[in-house]
């Protein structure tokens, strides 16, 4: 599947300083110390109703973290899929009358424009399930050759081919804490089904869903037979497919935390015998609008294309999300929309003017935001008062220098991806 185009990075002088994460499953922030090359995984969107501002301010977490490596000089390794099949996709089809392939294809065009458009870096691997349904389908195969499967029929279809928990080394509830009455309420909540018949455990995740009529299906071999995958094990099956485990960082919105992240994690164990998954997990915090969760479902969602058709710059999107950090839940207004707006404008006179002072501490000062939990508002805060004292009527201009401007801009956009 084709990404989108990378945004060229300038080269900013100056040192990196170690990178510093919250990690939810140790509940710390911790340093990250990958090797050379970084693994991280994050979870693409299901292609329908994209890109809303909860979907923006996830991949904005991961391009923020992706530039802080690169200017620590590191390489990437990042995957991103697309769960170009899945039943909310179908059912959306249906309630529109178009074919589930036309909308997917429709939708990701629209988040490849949408990302472009906030210059997010694209990952080195973005791939959809439908392109990669042989590695997923063998990976399946697998857990069911070392009998960790088993399979469910009844009257909604079938068979369908679970995970038993029960044999694997490691609990649900291990990365998120959750107590057992809400790992149940959230699985009937996000697409489980803990109350079916037949199933050895209530959590035991769907790996394969045996074809039903009227539905998309494919040949998955012997022992799985016609069908498709369940969610988790699909980005399990890539991850592991292209990262390994464990790999560096798992990336997503907060809802994904559970039942997705667990899942996909106690799966990697039973295929690798390793209980670590993923080294740390990061994750964006609930984006509101009009008093309730962003959600599809309730269909109070803000569009980044809406906002761009509105005649709204990119870069003012963009700097209302930085300027929220990505582990405090907040609500989109106008007014956040218009102080963005005057930002962007301010920084812009600032960037204009022929000589400012000496910006090598504002770069540093960036720098060290960044590396506290990608703290994004202090960096913005940052370059607020670079801003204000280059602007000032009263201050000393003895000292200015004709290339701090150029600093500046170059360090905005290397680091905060602000191409002013």
């Amino acid at each position: 599947m084709i990404s989108w185009p990378a945004p060229f990075i300038p080269a900013v002088p100056g040192s990196a300083t170690t990178l510093r994460l919250y990690d939810l499953r140790t509940d710390s922030l911790r340093p990250l110390e990958p090797g050379p090359e970084v693994r991280t995984y994050a979870c693409g969107v299901t292609p329908y109703d994209s890109t809303h501002l909860g979907h923006a301010a996830t991949y904005l977490v991961g391009d923020l973290l992706h530039r802080v490596l690169l200017d620590n000089g590191h390489t990437l390794n990042a995957v991103q899929n697309v769960t170009d099949i899945d039943d909310p996709l179908l059912e959306r089809a249906e309630r529109d009358g178009v074919q589930w392939e036309q909308l997917a294809e429709d939708a990701i065009a629209l988040f490849r424009e949408d990302m472009t458009a906030l210059a997010v870096l694209p990952p080195q691997h973005y791939l959809g399930v439908v392109e990669s349904m042989d590695t997923i389908a063998a990976t399946v195969r697998t857990l069911v050759e070392r009998g960790l499967t088993y399979t469910v029929s009844d009257a909604t279809g079938g068979p369908d081919t679970y995970l038993d928990l029960a044999q694997v080394d490691g609990e649900p509830g291990d990365i998120s804490g959750f107590d057992a009455d809400t790992r149940l309420a959230l699985s009937a909540e996000r697409g489980g089904d803990p109350d079916r018949r037949g199933k050895r455990g209530p959590l035991d995740p769907l790996l394969w869903r045996g074809a039903r009529d009227g539905e998309p299906s494919w040949d998955g071999g012997e022992g799985l037979g016609p069908g498709r995958p369940g969610w988790h094990i699909e980005c399990t099956a890539l991850a592991l497919d292209l990262l390994g485990a464990p790999f560096d960082v798992q990336l997503g919105g907060l809802d994904l935390v559970f039942p997705h992240h667990e899942m996909s994690a106690l799966q990697s164990t039973a295929l690798t015998g390793e209980r670590t998954y993923a080294e740390c997990y990061v994750y964006q915090a609930l984006v509101a609008y009009e008093g309730e969760k962003m959600s599809k479902s309730k269909g109070n969602l803000v569009f980044v294309s809406a906002l761009r058709d509105a005649g709204v710059d990119p870069m003012v999107v963009r700097a209302l999300l930085l300027a929220q950090h990505y582990r405090t839940a907040w609500e989109y207004t106008d007014d956040l929309l218009s102080a963005a707006t005057a930002r962007v404008a301010r920084w812009r006179e600032a960037l204009s003017v022929n000589a400012a002072p000496d910006a090598t501490g504002t770069v540093a000062d960036i720098r060290a935001a960044l590396a506290h939990d990608l703290d994004s508002p202090a960096a913005l805060r940052v370059v607020d008062a670079w801003a204000d004292l280059t602007l000032a009527e009263d201050r000393d201009r003895s000292a200015d220098l004709i290339e701090a401007p150029g600093l500046v801009a170059r360090a905005m956009d290397a680091l905060l991806g602000l191409r002013l």
